[in-house]
């Protein structure tokens, strides 16, 4: 699969999803075009998704935070008679690479956990109207939603076959929801995910695999019924009025990528992706009313987007590619103050949501199976949430003192109110009480130091970065560190990196993810589900998998 996927869209190219709105109460149906894969050699029959579907919902899912910040419920449902979703397609599970598999899974369980925290962060609230089967994938967008509605009928159930029928698990969150989120019994989880047919009716109610059974005859009326219920409980403020997410500017070359706040640079040869962030090229808005008139040209959201795509393109599209490397360059007391209005306004539905975004853009990075170091050169902006970025990477670099011929100000990190509490890992923590579990007291400390521009000597006695580097040593040790680094098994490194970024407790997302990295990156490579009597080869001629029995 070497077709270059691109992660942006928009309601006019949309083949798999259509919006239905009605005020405060949005119908989001699945109607997914089977002839509309990313890739030839399967067809998406019976509301099956690949990649391509998935980068479509994504999409509707920020467009639904962005542009209809009226919308209060989303009710998500089929637009096919008597199948709600079959899940990931098996014809495209079985032909694609595995390193395409897992991402493809990584994507999907960050879209799933995009609308699964849209009531906490955005006040709406997703329930999804199961008619018809539920099956695999399909179960884990429902579980991901936050009610779960299922017609008690003959053809409509919910299920987890992946075991059974595929010798793999599910890949997005779905084993995890199920104990986790769901709380079912161990016991009923094991014969609910070891039976093809899933389960039916009232008793996926008393197992709480659902919220609630509905006869078929009343079904349409009873979602209708709750979506206006949920959506007079809500305490969204009402009327409120979105911004278009127009086009991001960017231009793809040979060598990178180009947006508008960010520039891409590849050197495919030593394995390496240099990301350039730029500071505003402007002062803060005077006030919300400003940001509003800007829409998505305003800095924050601006440059959430262009990060966005770039870690998504690198991931998919520059798999050879080991290690990334973030650098920066502009004011950081602009950045902080762009931050900062942001901040000051967080109950402004708007503010709230760049600053959320801001807190998925972060963790895509965290969550990102690369080598990533942070570059922290004269004249760089480390603020505020770029600050983060120093501790969402492997190891940082920071220049001491002049550097010979360079009249760029002095290397600083500014720390803001945002970076104790603004935009918290996956685990629960913020980066920097990750980054300090073993001496919280730190974080008081670097509190005392907010708004200050933080030189390199500081900066090192704090803890904020890994090494501190003169002109003399500051060439040859980057070299030598990115040199190593490209010559590790990239298993290793993905294996290392994984464990060491997400210290502390662990939570419902890290064990999403976790899980991911670890099961679904074995089982999908072992023969039982793909070789070529493995199961996933198998499916659908009729003949089960060829098992090697051995217990590993």
């Amino acid at each position: 699969m070497s077709k270059v996927i691109d992660f942006q869209t928009d309601p006019s190219k949309y083949r798999h999803w259509r919006v239905e709105y009605d005020g405060e109460v949005a119908n989001l149906f699945m109607d997914v075009d089977e002839d509309g894969g990313l890739f030839d050699g399967y067809q998406l029959k019976l509301n099956s998704y690949d990649l391509g579907v998935d980068i479509e919902l994504a999409d509707v899912v920020q467009r639904m935070r962005f542009e209809h910040p009226e919308v209060k419920v989303v009710v998500m449902r089929s637009g096919k008679d008597k199948v709600f979703c079959a899940g990931a397609n098996i014809r495209m599970l079985g032909g694609a690479s595995h390193a395409h598999k897992v991402n493809f899974c990584k994507f999907t369980n960050e879209t799933r956990n995009t609308f699964e925290a849209a009531e906490a962060d955005s006040g709406q609230k997703y329930i999804a109207a199961v008619k018809g089967a539920c099956a695999g994938g399909g179960y884990e967008l429902a579980l991901a939603c936050n009610y779960i509605m299922l017609t008690n009928d003959a053809t409509s159930s919910v299920a987890l076959p992946e075991v059974p029928l595929l010798a793999v698990l599910p890949g997005t969150g779905g084993l995890t929801r199920v104990t986790d989120k769901r709380k079912v019994r161990r016991d009923r989880a094991d014969v609910f995910c070891s039976i093809e047919e899933g389960i039916k009716g009232e008793r996926a109610k008393d197992w709480n695999l659902v919220d609630e059974v509905v006869a078929n005859s009343a079904f349409d009326e009873t979602v209708a019924k709750r979506a206006k219920e949920f959506a007079e409980a809500s305490e969204k403020a009402s009327g409120l009025k979105g911004i278009e997410l127009k086009p991001i500017s960017r231009k793809f070359t040979d060598d990178g990528v180009t947006y508008s706040l960010v520039e891409v640079t590849l050197d495919r040869d030593a394995g390496k992706a240099t990301i350039l962030v730029k500071g505003p090229d402007a002062d803060a808005p005077a006030d919300m009313d400003a940001v509003v008139a800007e829409g998505c040209e305003t800095y924050m959201l601006r440059l959430a987007r262009e990060l966005d795509d770039a870690i998504l393109h690198l991931r998919l599209n520059e798999r050879q590619v080991g290690l990334v490397v973030f650098t920066t360059q502009g004011d950081g007391e602009q950045v902080a103050a762009h931050e900062a209005l942001l901040r000051d306004n967080a109950d402004h539905w708007l503010a709230n949501e760049i600053l959320q975004y801001w807190k998925r853009v972060l963790k895509r990075i965290d969550l990102t199976s690369r080598s990533m170091v942070a570059l922290v050169e004269h004249g760089s902006c480390y603020a505020g949430m770029l600050a983060e970025i120093l501790w969402a990477v492997d190891r940082s670099y920071m220049m001491l003192d002049a550097f010979e011929g360079d009249n760029r100000p002095m290397a600083a990190i500014t720390l803001t109110e945002g970076n104790f509490g603004q935009y918290p890992m996956s685990n629960g923590l913020t980066r920097l009480e990750t980054r300090f579990l073993g001496a919280p007291e730190q974080i008081d400390t670097l509190k005392d130091h907010i708004g200050e521009g933080i030189e390199a000597d500081e900066a090192d006695e704090l803890g904020l970065v890994t090494y501190i580097l003169d002109d003399i040593d500051w060439e040859d040790e980057v070299r030598i560190f990115m040199e190593e680094r490209a010559s590790f098994s990239p298993d290793a490194m993905t294996g290392m990196e994984a464990n060491l970024r997400f210290a502390g407790p662990e939570t419902m997302e890290t064990r999403i993810f976790g899980r991911l990295t670890a099961w679904q990156n074995w089982i999908f490579q072992r023969p039982n589900a793909v070789g070529k009597d493995g199961a996933l080869q198998r499916y659908g001629t009729g003949v089960r998998g060829e098992y090697n029995m051995e217990r590993v």
